[in-house]
């Protein structure tokens, strides 16, 4: 009788949560393969959370050791080695940028197991932006041996960075089949009354200190000048940014800062924005399914996609350019709709399909 292929999803993060759980439970109606969950402790409370929107219970919980970054790297290190020396994994999949990613799939590197990438390619070819994201998934790309892009962009890096086509496949990004998830079972709309709400996050280490103050400021204007208009802005927990955010912005009328949302509450608030400012990767991503324009408050994105398709712009941080190109929009109805994107560029919600076609057939004999 053959053994079917036993594939372990690696992941610690919110982020990559979101991205990784539509692959698990399609994997979990599959009947060629076994696939299990692994949570590295990298993100605690906040994982919790997110695990219990998607009906995720993990099979094997790694234990955090110490609260720094290194602390937290050496014991998950230690940890992730014991559980691939002690099974027959077919491919451990992982996803995206973060310390988790990158020691789930240097952990199975050192035991010739496959490594699976979702989310692969992406690249802003600058190590300091974002930090320490680019050097990880640069350096994840080296040993990975299924590549995941979700887009041809990314695809066209790899292939700069001479990974071989045949291990490429562009598959969409999980992030929209993860919201066609979530907009199904908690039935999530629209708001008819809505109004003109702009939604801002900035939580990016580039753009900390005098960055996001003068965003503030520029923010602060716009608040002043349109009565009608009102400002969502979920800030950070880092003290850093509550202290560049709650002094300009805590005492206006028409502006609402509250506590960081969770997946579901910043899914509703997409929606029902009529604007978006973020520095946010996954928020470019994901604004495009509500149909909702988004001003990115970066000097550059790995998620070119959308701003090719036209409804995203790189503005950066500039008081002067977020108050010209908010007014822009404010004032010409023409312009904005030119900006409402009719469809997602980053995927069709059948990624994770793609993915499981892919394993599939290389995995299964």
């Amino acid at each position: 009788m053959l053994t079917k292929p036993k594939i372990l999803i690696v992941c610690g993060t919110r982020p990559e949560i979101i991205k990784l759980a539509p692959i698990y439970h399609f994997l979990r109606t599959q009947t060629w393969c076994e696939v299990q969950w692994l949570h590295t402790g990298q993100h605690q409370e906040m994982a919790e959370q997110i695990l219990a929107c998607f009906d995720i219970t993990p099979d094997i919980v790694l234990s955090r050791a110490g609260s720094s970054l290194s602390e937290f790297s050496i014991g998950c290190r230690q940890q992730l080695d014991v559980v691939m020396e002690s099974n027959t994994w077919s491919a451990v999949i992982v996803q995206g940028d973060t310390e988790s990613a990158f020691l789930g799939g240097l952990s199975a590197f050192y035991q010739r197991i496959p490594i699976a990438h979702v989310e692969a390619g992406l690249r802003t070819y600058d190590l300091t932006r974002p930090f320490p994201e680019e050097g990880l998934r640069q350096m994840l790309s080296r040993i990975t041996y299924f590549h995941f892009p979700p887009t041809e962009g990314g695809k066209n890096a790899l292939i700069k960075e001479a990974i071989p086509v045949k291990n490429i496949y562009v598959t969409g990004n999980t992030v929209v089949d993860a919201q066609k998830w979530v907009i199904k079972k908690y039935n999530i709309h629209k708001a008819i009354t809505s109004g003109r709400n702009i939604l801002v996050t900035m939580h990016r280490r580039e753009n900390w200190g005098s960055d996001i103050e003068e965003a503030c400021m520029a923010i602060a204007s716009l608040a002043k000048t349109h009565a009608d208009l009102k400002v969502i802005f979920p800030v950070h927990l880092n003290p850093i940014v509550q202290k560049s955010v709650d002094p300009i912005l805590g005492g206006l009328a028409n502006v609402t800062l509250t506590r960081p949302f969770g997946y579901l509450e910043m899914q509703q608030a997409i929606a029902n924005a009529w604007l978006i400012l973020t520095d946010s990767g996954g928020i470019q991503e994901e604004a495009p399914t509500f149909h909702v324009p988004v001003l990115v408050l970066r000097k550059e994105t790995e998620r070119p996609e959308a701003v090719h398709a036209g409804c995203a712009k790189i503005i950066g941080t500039s008081g002067a350019a977020i108050i010209d190109e908010v007014n822009a929009l404010w004032k010409d109805a023409g312009l904005y709709e030119s900006m409402k994107p009719s469809s997602n560029p980053f995927g069709d919600g059948h990624a994770s399909e793609r993915i499981s076609e892919v394993l599939k057939s290389q995995l299964s004999h």
